[in-house]
């Protein structure tokens, strides 16, 4: 049986690894990376650690988002997400480190972020609290279970992700670009800048996907 083929962005990290010293704190936290799928508590305490130490200006980074996309390569959202469901976990729910130190499963970072941000923000009551905690903490939901729960909860919808926006974008101009084509008196310039637009989405959305762990 053939190992499973690694990914663009594992072997950028373990090229970086290959010219630290493995005891070296930028080491562990590249270490931690590559198993973020079922580690992700492990991950987001050092994520911590590095931006609260500011670690990443020693390693040549000029801020915390620009350490996370191009060396441990998680985009910005996730990196909040981790580090905020870590914060909260630490604070709030420490049972949940304890099971994680003990190999037992934990919940998914995504959700305990949305249960941090139900607290911080104050958007539930006490009892729509624990109903969510108890999705999140005791039943541990699927993330869209729980997401879907906490929109009806809070009568609001979770923000789109940075992929689901550009993919709704690129979308939306692929429909306009057909569009303009239809028209018999277009004026000079607009499909060039529509081209334009979709060119510059669909660069972005390559450079994403190369950089997203899948």
């Amino acid at each position: 049986m053939t190992d499973t083929p690694k990914t663009k962005g594992e072997l950028v990290i373990e090229q970086i690894m290959q010219q630290l010293d493995p005891a070296s704190p930028r080491y562990r936290v590249l270490s931690v990376a590559r198993q973020f799928k079922s580690s992700w508590v492990e991950l987001g305490e050092q994520l911590s650690q590095v931006r609260n130490k500011g670690e990443f200006n020693d390693w040549g980074y000029t801020s915390f988002e620009d350490y996370c996309r191009d060396e441990v390569r998680i985009k910005k959202d996730t990196a909040l997400k981790l580090t905020g469901a870590y914060s909260f976990l630490k604070k709030a729910e420490p049972e949940i480190l304890v099971r994680n130190e003990q190999m037992l499963p934990v919940p998914d970072y995504r959700s305990i972020d949305l249960l941090r941000q139900a607290q911080e923000e104050q958007q539930l009551s006490e009892e729509q609290y624990q109903q969510l905690r108890e999705a999140v903490i005791e039943k541990e939901r699927s993330h869209p279970t729980v997401a879907k729960q906490f929109r009806e909860l809070t009568g609001q919808n979770v923000a789109p992700s940075e992929e689901q926006l550009l993919r709704q974008s690129l979308s939306t101009i692929r429909r306009l670009e057909g569009l303009l084509q239809q028209l018999p008196n277009l004026p000079e310039g607009i499909l060039a800048a529509c081209n334009s637009i979709m060119d510059e989405l669909n660069l972005q959305n390559a450079q994403f996907e190369e950089k997203t762990e899948e």
